[in-house]
């Protein structure tokens, strides 16, 4: 009998010391502080935050970019679509014309298909299956852009379309399907200015705008 109560005070002995020595977990404990708080700080690297220009900045941007006669139809979307940055779809489209180019020359029809309507990359899938046939494969690079303008903009019925000319650099190289080069050269870049026209329809889920036609200028 005396045994169990000796037990007993032993057992609740080291409980009570046990509780002591680590306390009662809540999940609000603090933290030990770091042994090298200096390296902890030293481990997180913080990138600096740019300035962003603010929307009239951003909107005189823009501007510059907006041929005179496009003005109105540039309106005409902006009051149909209030989400509509115009600083933003030119930037877009920029990144566009180079993706579809790239697409064309390496014969990529699934991106071709998701950047086009389908009668544009009817007529791209078109001119690649000939390429292929003839055997020739297009080695051609975007050296750069020197000018993306928008020169025309409506709505109508819903429907936003928005033509730009670019203005670019494009060095060129033909290949015969033994690799001999039989047109262009990488040395000598070859300027070309394309009319392109997106469009989009108001209100879509999709926010893409799809290239909907293609021309040169004049």
């Amino acid at each position: 009998m005396y045994m169990i109560v000796i037990l007993a005070l032993i057992a609740a002995f080291l409980a009570l010391r046990l509780y002591s020595v680590l306390g009662r977990r809540t999940g609000h404990e603090q933290q030990p502080a770091p042994t090298q708080p200096d390296e902890r700080v030293s481990s997180k690297i913080v990138q600096p935050q740019m300035a962003q220009p603010s929307a009239p900045e951003r909107a005189h941007l823009a501007n510059i970019f907006i041929a005179p006669e496009a003005e109105n139809g540039i309106r005409a979307i902006i009051a149909a679509d209030r989400n509509f940055d115009v600083a933003q779809f030119i930037e877009g489209a920029r990144s566009a014309y180079g993706m579809i180019l790239e697409a064309f020359w390496q014969g990529n029809r699934d991106d071709l298909r998701w950047l086009c309507d389908a009668d544009v990359a009817q007529s791209f899938e078109e001119a690649i299956a000939q390429r292929e046939a003839d055997g020739h494969v297009l080695e051609n690079r975007l050296v750069r852009v020197e000018k993306s303008q928008i020169i025309e903009a409506s709505c109508t019925a819903g429907v936003a379309h928005i033509t730009l000319q670019f203005d670019a650099d494009i060095a060129a190289i033909t290949r015969d399907k033994d690799g001999n080069v039989i047109a262009g050269s990488m040395s000598d870049a070859v300027a070309s200015h394309d009319i392109w026209t997106f469009s989009r329809r108001i209100g879509d889920a999709d926010p893409n705008w799809k290239l909907s036609e293609t021309d040169e200028a004049a």
